[in-house]
Formats: C-alpha cells, structure tokens, sequence
C-alpha cells in the first residue's frame, strides 16, 4: 500500500462516510450454526492457567475484569489465580459497571478491597492517559492482564477500556496480555460507518466499523499496529477452537452478561444497529427483559411494524409490541413499537437493519424526534447518517454512503486477523 495502514485509516475517518455494509452471510459458519456446543472452545485463560502461567512467571499482575472473566466452569478468574500459587495476582482493575458487577450502565464500583480474595480493586472507569497510568503505577503491577468478553460493537466500551489500558500501560512502563474471547456475534465481516475521528468520545476512540467482527486480541494487535503513538509491549493468547463463523452459543462456554442490559447473545445479535434507539427520543428498551429487541415510544403503533417489515430486510421479521419499562425512557409507562425476531442469522445484518428502524420509526410516527445532543452521531461516528435520514434518504442511499471507508477498514483488519 502506497499509504501507510495508519494513514490510510486516519484518512478514511475524516472523510466522514463509510463504506457498504454487505450482509452477515452463511460463509464458514453453516457447519456450525445450530449445533450448539459442536466445538469446544478454549479461552484465553483457559490456556494461559493450562500452560502454567508461563506468560506471567516472574511477574506482579493486574487483571482489567469483570464478571465475564469466568472459567468453562463459571469460576472467576480472579478467585482461580488468587488461589493458585503459580502466578502471583496482587491488583484487579474494575471498568464500566464493576469488577463484581454491581453498577448500572455509567457506573462503576470506586476503589475497595475485594472481600472473596482481599485485593485491591482499582476503579478505571472513564479514566484514560496519565491518570490511568498513574494508578497502574500505585498498584504495583509489572504486567497488566486483559479478559473481559466484548459483543462486537464499536460503541460497547469494554473495547475502549482495552485501548486506554494499553496506552496507559505505554505510560507506565507495563507489559499488557490480552486474553482472548470469542466475538459472540461472530468474526465473519465488519459493518457499518467507519467512525470519523472528529467524533471520538468513550463509545469510539478510534476509526473502526460500527461492528468490527474482531476479537479483543485482534483488536489489541490493530490497535498496537495502527493507533498507539507508541506501542505497548504486548502479549497476546489466543483462543483454541473458535473459527471466523462460530455464534456464541456453538462455543460450549457460558454466557455471563456483561453488562447489565447485555442478558443474551441475543441481545448482542441486535445490539450493533438497534443501539443507535439510543440516540433519539424512543425506549431501546432498557428496563425490560428484552433491552434492544423491544424498542418504542409513547404514540406509536401498529404501524411501525408493518412499515417494518415491508422493507423486506433480510433475515428478521418485527412484531407489534406493547410494553412498560422498569427504568429509563418511559419509565412505568406503557408504550407502543417493535419486537425484533431475528429468523435467520445468517442473513441477518444488525447495522443496516437498524438504519431500516430508525428510517421507518420517522416516517410513521410524527413524534420521531434525535436525542438533542445528537447522541446518534457519537453512535455512528459521523453526522451523516443522521442528516441524510433527516433529508428523506433510504436505507439503501445511507447505507451506500460508508461504503469507500468500510473497504479500507476491512483491509486493514486483515492485517490482525488470528483465526480463519
């Protein structure tokens, strides 16, 4: 490449658009697909401990966690290593909601001891750059370790977690180990906008597609290669078992929500497109059993259904649904919108389904309204899908808008690929 794959990137991000959102597709996943528990996976940490810690012999660790940091057998990881006399763990560092996971969505737990094991907790939530590093190096760690599992979506911000630790470690003089987890939507494609860097915020630090289809190792390695002023020295263990194609529930491993409002796999299914509800004046359905498949509003309808579903998305069908939120928007009101039933994972795509909600909830109910601190562009990492939704635009057109910076990212992302 005549530009450097940094270059290349920074120069997709300020263009604003992005490239096309290609469907999902079946390709290296038909084998797995439906076959719940066909092929064992093998964490990270599965393999770290299997290997004697030998990643760590000789070093003071901290671990970045949270409640999903959990063996085959649902043990956490902290509780296996605190009790194992071959790696010596003296910190935990707890991100967005927790360690324990005690906190709501823009939360966390502050700075304890753990009562289970007696080491220190060190909150890191919203913390980045030199106070980051400030507290790694208070907590006297030689070598900060990363295991929390994501649900591929650029805006949810364990990813970013993962990236302000690795810049923090730099400042610190830290080694950093990623360990690795499955995308639970799989790792086929990457979706969606590239983010445009004027818009980089928590939900977005740096350009990748609004689903990047990596794993947290692939996306420390493109985030060490293409984005870090100065590279971490990192280590990497990679997962045995797990392929391009796999959906969580093909893996064998437990599903701990890891967030709050993250119950299922699911939930991360639609996450990626039906998060952008967060961005206007509709419920994403926070507060129900169903955060992100059920989505609407106070006035709205039968018609937004079939609105819906005569855009003949691929992949999914919506339902006329009616319910009453425990907390967030519409808080114990009853309110009308969608159910979305995803019938077809294969073809379902998440980003350009959401696109779709978003086009058909304006054009039939007129109290359709964004969120006036423009939320939604922090979510697409642009302005332009919501001004091209606001101009009359169909799914098509904005979809095809991100369709020259979604190629370059997805070149670039090859480069980090570990699994086929």
């Amino acid at each position: 490449m005549n530009l450097s794959r940094r270059g290349l990137l920074a120069a997709t991000g300020a263009a604003g658009a992005a490239g096309a959102a290609g469907s999902l597709g079946a390709a290296g996943s038909a084998a797995a697909a439906g076959r719940p528990g066909r092929f064992r996976v093998r964490t990270g940490f599965d393999r770290l401990a299997a290997d004697g810690y030998a990643a760590l012999a000789g070093q003071k660790a901290g671990v970045v966690t949270n409640p999903t940091g959990v063996t085959s057998d649902v043990r956490h990881i902290v509780d296996v290593m605190h009790a194992d006399d071959r790696v010596n763990l003296t910190a935990v560092f707890g991100p967005e909601h927790g360690f324990r996971g005690t906190a709501q969505a823009g939360g966390s737990q502050g700075r304890y001891d753990d009562p289970a094991t007696g080491l220190p907790v060190y909150d890191t939530y919203l913390k980045s750059g030199q106070p980051l590093a400030d507290i790694f190096t208070a907590s006297g760690v030689d070598t900060v370790v990363f295991d929390i599992q994501d649900a591929g979506a650029r805006f949810y911000t364990y990813i970013w977690t993962l990236y302000d630790c690795m810049a923090a470690a730099v400042l610190a003089g830290k080694r950093f180990v990623v360990l690795d987890r499955p995308n639970p939507v799989t790792g086929r494609a990457a979706l969606g906008p590239v983010l445009d860097k004027a818009f980089a915020t928590f939900v977005g630090r740096e350009p990748i597609a609004q689903a990047h289809g990596m794993t947290v190792c692939e996306l420390a390695r493109l985030f060490n290669g293409e984005f870090l002023t100065r590279p971490v020295e990192l280590e990497t263990v990679r997962m045995s078992g797990w392929r391009r194609g796999d959906f969580f529930d093909t893996t064998g491993l437990p599903w701990v929500p890891p967030s709050p409002n993250m119950p299922t796999p699911d939930t991360a299914l639609v996450y990626s497109g039906t998060c952008l509800f967060e961005g206007t004046n509709l419920s994403e359905g926070r507060g129900t059993t169903r955060p992100f498949e059920l989505l609407g509003a106070e006035g709205v309808d039968r018609r937004w259904a079939e609105t819906a579903n005569a855009a003949g998305l691929a992949g999914v069908h919506f339902r006329e649904a009616y319910f009453a939120p425990t907390f967030s928007k519409f808080q114990g009101k009853t309110i009308g919108g969608v159910q979305v039933h995803v019938h077809d994972r294969e073809a379902y795509d998440p980003v350009r389904t959401g696109i779709a909600l978003l086009i058909t909830a304006k054009r039939s109910w007129s109290g359709f309204a964004w969120r006036a601190d423009h939320w939604i562009d922090k979510l697409t990492g642009n302005t332009r899908v919501r001004t091209m939704i606001d101009a009359g635009a169909g799914t098509d057109e904005v979809v095809d808008a991100w369709r020259a910076d979604l190629a370059a990212f997805r070149s670039v992302r090859r480069e980090y690929l570990l699994y086929r």
